[in-house]
């Protein structure tokens, strides 16, 4: 059965990432896997999956890239995201960087390159972008 978007509007003709970043990178399909949470917030399972990354960092075949920061509207509490990297792609996680950090409201254009940068086919990205509209918001 084929996945559908966050809003649940429509089906998609092609798998989403999300729970099979691992398995993709490890068959080299995924390039870049994103994960973030609040400080205080985090998901145990998340920890879990993180330390199954953190096994093939360890092993040389993913990099690691860390950043914390405050989370703008309440300093008191920081922002982590952790991504993985195949190797010779460390310079997504710039872009990655670059994209979120953008002052301007999140466009179909912003929801474009981060299909990208996570690995997504321009056919993929450009279904996706079809529901982007209605829904407006990143994935």
């Amino acid at each position: 059965m084929p996945d559908t978007p966050e809003t649940g509007e429509r089906p998609l003709p092609y798998l989403i990432h999300t729970n099979r970043e691992l398995g993709l990178m490890l068959k080299g399909a995924k390039p870049l896997a994103v994960f973030g949470w609040i400080e205080g917030y985090e998901i145990d399972s998340v920890s879990r999956y993180l330390r199954m990354f953190d096994r093939h960092v360890a092993g040389g075949s993913f990099a690691k890239h860390q950043r914390v920061r405050p989370v703008p509207q309440l300093p008191n509490l920081r922002e982590y995201q952790v991504c993985y990297t195949l190797p010779g792609h460390e310079w997504r996680v710039d872009a990655l960087h670059r994209l979120f950090d953008t002052p301007e409201p999140w466009t179909a254009a912003h929801e474009r390159r981060f299909g990208e940068l996570l690995g997504y086919e321009d056919w993929q990205n450009n279904i996706w972008l079809k529901g982007f509209h209605q829904a407006e918001g990143p994935r």
